[in-house]
C-alpha cells in the first residue's frame, strides 16, 4: 500500500526546493509469478497422476516437472478451504465456518473473510505484485453480490486488481452468471457458438496477464485461477462427452479397484494401504438394476469429460505463460478445495438442485433424458458410488472430516526455484492454511502485523518451504484440527514420524458429548479402515482434549450443525430483504444473485406488475432460474403466461383473457398448500384469469437469480427464446411475501436437510 509522504524540502522557489518522489513497492529482480489453480470437488484419485484413467496429460506433466504432495489436506467445503488458502489462517479464524452464502452472528461465520486476516492478494499487492482473480470467488455474502453491493468483500475489495468470473458457489458452464471487476456482464457467446466457461476463463486470465506484463514486464503477477470444474453441474463440450461413451460400463467396483492399484504403482498411496469398504448407501455394481447402471455410467462419463476438458484448458493457460516467457519463474500450485461430492445422492441426479430440495430423483425418472447428460440441457451430479471411487482409497465425501472429504491432490512446480526437486514426491502432512505462509517465504514477503489499520490475527499455517527444498525435512504442520457442521477431527504428528487421527462423524442433532469418536494410525492405515478407539482409549481421550484446545484457540466454537437450512434469508433493515417483505423492482439489464432477490422459494407470495403496452407487445416480466428449473411470468400472444419449471416438469398457466392495450396491472399469486405443493393463480386488473396446482413447490429453485423485464441466460420456458425482453413499459414489479407458515419446517429451505440422509428405498 502506498502512503503519502514527502521527505524533500519546499522553499520559496524551485531553486530553493528539493523534490522527493514516491517509490512504488518493488519485490526486486527475479521475484516469481504465482499461479494458484483451484479445482472444485475433485477427489484424491480423479487426476491421472493420482490414479484415474481420466485423461489429464497437462496436469500429469505439471506433476512430472514439479513436487507432488500425497498427504495434503483441506477443509470439507469450498468457501472454508478458499479462506484458508488465501489467508494462511484456519477457516474459522478467517470467519468462514461454512459457505459464504450465509452468516450466523458469530465471529467464525461472517459470510466473508475477516479484515483481521489479510489475503495473499492484499499482502502481495502491497509488496509489488499485480493481482488477478479469475473464476469462482464464493467468499462474499451472496446477498451483497448484486449491483447494489457493497463491494468491499468482492475480489477487488480484498486485494485483487482485476476479476473475471462468478461470485457464487457454482454456475452453469454454458450459461454462466458472470462478473467483471465490480459489475455483471452477459457471457460473450452462446453454447451454439461453442461457448464454455472454462475456455473463457483461460482467455481472460491470459488477457489480464499479457496486458500487465506488456507494460511492466518487471512486475511479478499473482493469479488466483479458481475453476468451476469439477463442481456440479458436470458439463463439457460434446466431443469430450463422446470420448468417454461406454468407458465406465463395468461399474464403480471394478474401476475403483483399478484406480487403487494404479495409485499404489504411482506411489501416491503406500503399498500397504487397504482399500476402504463401500460407504453406506453404495451398493455393489453388479447388484444394481440395469437402468440404474446405465444412468450412473453416463453421469460418470459426464464428470470425466468435464475434467478432461478442464485439463486441456489448464494446458492452454500454461502454454500461454510459456509463450510469454514467464512459466519457468512461475510458482504454479494446483489443488482441489475438497473431496468428491456426495450431493448427487445414491443414484445421481439430472438436476443437482433436487438435492437442495430434499428430492430423491430415481433412475427411472431420469433415464428418459440420458442423452442430455453433460450438455447445456442438464445440471447433473454423479452418485455416491462414483464419488467414493473418486476419493479412493478413502471413506466418505465432501462435507465430511474423514479422509474422503479432506485429503486431496496437490502439486507445486517452480523450475527457477526448485529445479533439483522436479518429479519428486512428498508424504509429509500439510494443510490448506499452510499454503500462504509457504508462498510468502518463497517470494521473500512478510505478512503484516496490521493491515489497513486492522490488527491481524496470527497466521496459523506453517510454511512447508523446507519440505519443498528437502524431501527428508520433517513435516512443519504437526497438529491440525478439522470441523464442519459438527463433524470433527484432529491429526497429530509425533517426533518419531507417527501420524494419528481422531475423527467424529456428527449426525445432525446428535449429542456432541456422547457420539462416538474413531481413532486411526494414518501411517499404517491411510484409508481409516481399522478403528483403534477401543484398543487405545487413553490416546483417543488425549486427542479429543487436544481438539477442544485447538477449537478454543481458533474460534471454532460454538459448535453449529446447521448448513443447508442457513440458506434461508433473514428479514431485517439495511438488507435486500426488508422486514416488510415487500420488494419493488424495475427493469434492469443485470440479474440478481439468487440470495439477493425476493425469497419466493417455498413461500406464499403475490407478484404484481404495472405495465403499459400496445397489442402485440410481448416479453418477460420476471424470470428466475434456468431452463433446468425456475419460474417465468411473461406476456405472449397478448396473454399473461406463467411457466413454473419444476426440474423440467412445466406447469403452464395461460390467461383466459388477453392483457389489454394501454395500462394494466397483472398479478401472480402463489400459495403454499403443504410441505411440497402449492397453487398458482393469474389475475388481470384484479380479475382471475387462470390457475393451476403446483405439484412441487420448489424451496430452492436455482443458483441463478432473478431478471426483471427479460430472461437472462438460458430460457426458463421453452415457449420463447431468451432474453425475450418485454416490449412494452414495465413501470414496476412488486413482490409481497406472505408470513411464514409452519408445516414442520419453519424456513422454506429446512426440508432440504433431508437430502443429507437420502438413501435407497
Amino acid at each position: 500500500m502506498r502512503t503519502e509522504r514527502f521527505e524533500g524540502t519546499i522553499g520559496a522557489t524551485l531553486a530553493e526546493s528539493t523534490p522527493d518522489f514516491d517509490t512504488p513497492p518493488d519485490p526486486g529482480p527475479g521475484a516469481p509469478d504465482v499461479l494458484v489453480i483451484v479445482l472444485d470437488d475433485t477427489g484424491f484419485a480423479q487426476l491421472g497422476c493420482f490414479g484415474s484413467d481420466i485423461d489429464t496429460p497437462n496436469i500429469d506433466a505439471l506433476a512430472a516437472d514439479g513436487v507432488v504432495f500425497t498427504n495434503f489436506h483441506v477443509t470439507p467445503l469450498c468457501s472454508p478451504t478458499r479462506a484458508a488458502l488465501l489467508t494462511g489462517r484456519s477457516h474459522h479464524d478467517a470467519g468462514m465456518r461454512g459457505l459464504s452464502n450465509f452468516r450466523t452472528g458469530f465471529p467464525h461465520m461472517l459470510g466473508h473473510l475477516s479484515h483481521g486476516t489479510a489475503t495473499m492478494a492484499e499482502v502481495l499487492s502491497d509488496a509489488g505484485w499485480a493481482t488477478f482473480a479469475v473464476g469462482k470467488w464464493h467468499l462474499a455474502p451472496m446477498e451483497e453480490c448484486s449491483a447494489a453491493g457493497p463491494f468491499d468483500q468482492w475480489p477487488l475489495g480484498r486485494g485483487f486488481d482485476r476479476f473475471y468470473g462468478f461470485l457464487d458457489g457454482e454456475t452453469d458452464q454454458f450459461h454462466p452468471s458472470l462478473t467483471v471487476d465490480n459489475h455483471h456482464i452477459d457471457p460473450p457467446a452462446t453454447p451454439e457458438d461453442g461457448y464454455h466457461l472454462s475456455e473463457d476463463l483461460v482467455d481472460r486470465a491470459l488477457e489480464m496477464i499479457t496486458a500487465s506484463t506488456n507494460v511492466r514486464p518487471d512486475r511479478p503477477v499473482f493469479t488466483w485461477f479458481a475453476l468451476g470444474a469439477t463442481h456440479a453441474p458436470h458439463q463439457a463440450p460434446a466431443p469430450y462427452r463422446d470420448k468417454y461413451r461406454g468407458r465406465y460400463d463395468e461399474g464403480w467396483d471394478v474401476v475403483r479397484e483399478r484406480w487403487f492399484e494404479r495409485q499404489k504403482e504411482l506411489g501416491v498411496v503406500p503399498s500397504h494401504t487397504e482399500l476402504s469398504d463401500r460407504n453406506p448407501g453404495v451398493e455393489a455394481w453388479e447388484a444394481l438394476p440395469d437402468t440404474e447402471r446405465r444412468l450412473a455410467a453416463r453421469l460418470q462419463e459426464a464428470f470425466a469429460a468435464f475434467l478432461d476438458h478442464t485439463d486441456d484448458q489448464i494446458g492452454r493457460l500454461l502454454d500461454g505463460l510459456r509463450d510469454l516467457g514467464r512459466l519457468d519463474n512461475t510458482i504454479v500450485v494446483l489443488v482441489s478445495d475438497n473431496g468428491a461430492s456426495q450431493e448427487g445422492g445414491p443414484y445421481g441426479v439430472m438436476h443437482e438442485m433436487k438435492f437442495f430440495n430434499g428430492i430423491l430423483e430415481t433412475p427411472e425418472q431420469a433415464i428418459g433424458r440420458i442423452d442430455d447428460i453433460g450438455g447445456p440441457h442438464s445440471h447433473t451430479n454423479y452418485p455416491w458410488g462414483w464419488a467414493q471411487c473418486g476419493n479412493s482409497p478413502f471413506r466418505w465425501y465432501k462435507q465430511n472430516t474423514h479422509e474422503g472429504g479432506v485429503h486431496v491432490p496437490f502439486i507445486l512446480r517452480w523450475p527457477r526455484g526448485l529445479a533439483d526437486q522436479a518429479g519428486t514426491t512428498r508424504r509429509q502432512f500439510a494443510h490448506a492454511s499452510d499454503l500462504a505462509p509457504t508462498l510468502y517465504e518463497l517470494c521473500g514477503v512478510d505478512a503484516p502485523e496490521t493491515y489497513r489499520g486492522v490488527e491481524q490475527r496470527p497466521i496459523t499455517g506453517r510454511s512447508f518451504a523446507p519440505v519443498l527444498r528437502d524431501a527428508a525435512s520433517p513435516a512443519t504442520n504437526t497438529v491440525q484440527y478439522f470441523e464442519m457442521a459438527g463433524s470433527r477431527a484432529i491429526v497429530r504428528g509425533g517426533p518419531d514420524g507417527e501420524l494419528t487421527k481422531a475423527v467424529c462423524k456428527h449426525d445432525k442433532g446428535a449429542d456432541y458429548d456422547t457420539e462416538p469418536w474413531e481413532l486411526y494410525d494414518l501411517l499404517a492405515d491411510p484409508a481409516e479402515g481399522h478403528d483403534l478407539a477401543a484398543e487405545r482409549p487413553e490416546l483417543l481421550g488425549e486427542l479429543i482434549e487436544l481438539w477442544w484446545s485447538e477449537a478454543r484457540a481458533n474460534r471454532v466454537l460454538p459448535l453449529d450443525d446447521r448448513l443447508i437450512e442457513l440458506f434461508g434469508v433473514r428479514f431485517r433493515p439495511l438488507s435486500p430483504h426488508p422486514e416488510s417483505r415487500r420488494y419493488v423492482y424495475r427493469p434492469s439489464p443485470w440479474p440478481m444473485p439468487a440470495q439477493a432477490g425476493a425469497a419466493i422459494g417455498g413461500r406464499d407470495f403475490d407478484m404484481t406488475a404495472t405495465v403499459v403496452r400496445e397489442a402485440g407487445q410481448d416479453g418477460v416480466l420476471f424470470a428466475t432460474g434456468t431452463e433446468n428449473s425456475g419460474l417465468s411470468l411473461f406476456v405472449q400472444d397478448d396473454r399473461l403466461v406463467l411457466d413454473y419449471n419444476a426440474f423440467d416438469d412445466h406447469t403452464v398457466v395461460v390467461s383466459d383473457t388477453p392483457v389489454p392495450a394501454g395500462a394494466s396491472v397483472v398479478e401472480l399469486r402463489v400459495r403454499r398448500v403443504d410441505h411440497t405443493s402449492g397453487t398458482a393463480a393469474l389475475l388481470i386488473d384484479g380479475s382471475p384469469c387462470g390457475s393451476a396446482e403446483l405439484p412441487l413447490l420448489m424451496r430452492i429453485m436455482s443458483s441463478v437469480g432473478a431478471s426483471i423485464g427479460h430472461d437472462h441466460g438460458s430460457a426458463v420456458s421453452p415457449r420463447y427464446q431468451a432474453p425475450f425482453p418485454f416490449q412494452g413499459t414495465l413501470t414496476e414489479l412488486v413482490i409481497q411475501l406472505g408470513p411464514d407458515r409452519h408445516h414442520g419446517d419453519s424456513d422454506p429451505t429446512t426440508a432440504a436437510e433431508a437430502a443429507h440422509g437420502m438413501s435407497r428405498q
